[in-house]
């Protein structure tokens, strides 16, 4: 049984309890940007294919190249030169006359060897064939009684016979009173083993004559 209220007291109602209130939110706009989230992520995963033009360029054929004719001068208007090319062409012509004048003069002058051979023949006379005669008066430049190729007689035999009894200068050398080349050889060889320098290079001289007949004996 309730109780009745006092006098005076207003009569107890239920208490209400606060309501939360929740506004309508535009469902619309969040859907579209979810749709635009997904779209932009599935965009991102996608591979990127560029595409790269590159022009080439066709290739220029000898038949296209075409020579520019010269241009014509103007009457009355000197070319414009900055004086470079006048003063290497000046350089060049200098250098080349030169080197011209003294090829020239390289092949006129004599030089140092022409010189000495020069003086060297006109200081040694003519040589004269060295006869019996010539020999006699002792004007052999090896000396009196030279014996050279072409030589015969009794003191070519005394030769050959001296030179065989050295060894290996004429072994097996003919005796037969003739001055050939396989004697002049064998002269030649001696003087080179003993260090003979007086006579010619395969002449029997003077110092030939006296270092073999120091040697051997008859």
């Amino acid at each position: 049984m309730a109780t009745p209220t006092e006098p005076g007291q207003p009569p107890k109602r239920p208490v209400l309890e606060p309501t939360h209130v929740v506004r309508r939110r535009r469902t619309e706009a969040l859907a579209e940007l979810v749709r635009e989230l997904r779209e932009r992520e599935s965009r991102a995963q996608e591979p990127v294919h560029e595409t790269v033009v590159v022009h080439v360029a066709p290739p220029i054929t000898e038949d296209a190249t075409q020579e520019l004719p010269p241009v014509p001068p103007v009457a009355g208007r000197v070319p414009s030169d900055d004086g470079l090319t006048l003063r290497r062409a000046a350089v060049v012509a200098g250098v080349t006359a030169a080197a011209l004048i003294g090829f020239g003069a390289a092949l006129l002058l004599p030089g140092p060897q022409d010189e000495g051979a020069a003086r060297h023949q006109a200081a040694v006379p003519p040589s004269v064939p060295a006869t019996a005669s010539n020999r006699q008066q002792g004007t052999d430049p090896d000396g009196p009684g030279t014996l050279r190729e072409g030589d015969s007689g009794p003191e070519v035999t005394e030769l050959q016979k001296r030179l065989s009894r050295i060894p290996d200068v004429y072994a097996h050398g003919t005796i037969d009173g003739r001055y050939d080349a396989t004697l002049t050889a064998a002269v030649a060889r001696f003087q080179l083993w003993y260090g003979i320098r007086g006579d010619e290079t395969g002449v029997y001289g003077n110092d030939t004559r006296r270092d073999l007949e120091s040697r051997t004996t008859l």
